[in-house]
């Protein structure tokens, strides 16, 4: 059974810029569709609870570790 949704010009556009050769409509809606809670997304993008200052400058002592680590090995 298939059902029909409206969408705006541009929305296709969008969409059709995303899909793969030979894959339908539905198949892309089905790929890109995914159900992410804002939890979800914050663990994703790897800061979790923290934030974005904090995890950035985490990662920053981190790469400054490595760096000085290869200059002593």
């Amino acid at each position: 059974m298939s059902t029909s949704i409206r969408i705006s010009d541009e929305t296709k556009r969008k969409l059709e810029a995303l899909k793969r050769d030979g894959e339908s409509f539905d198949n892309l809606l089905n790929r890109i569709a995914v159900d992410r809670t804002e939890r979800d997304v914050r663990e994703l993008a790897g800061f979790g609870d923290e934030g974005l200052a904090e995890h950035m400058e985490g990662k920053r002592e981190e790469l400054n570790e490595s760096l000085e680590e290869r200059k002593q090995g």
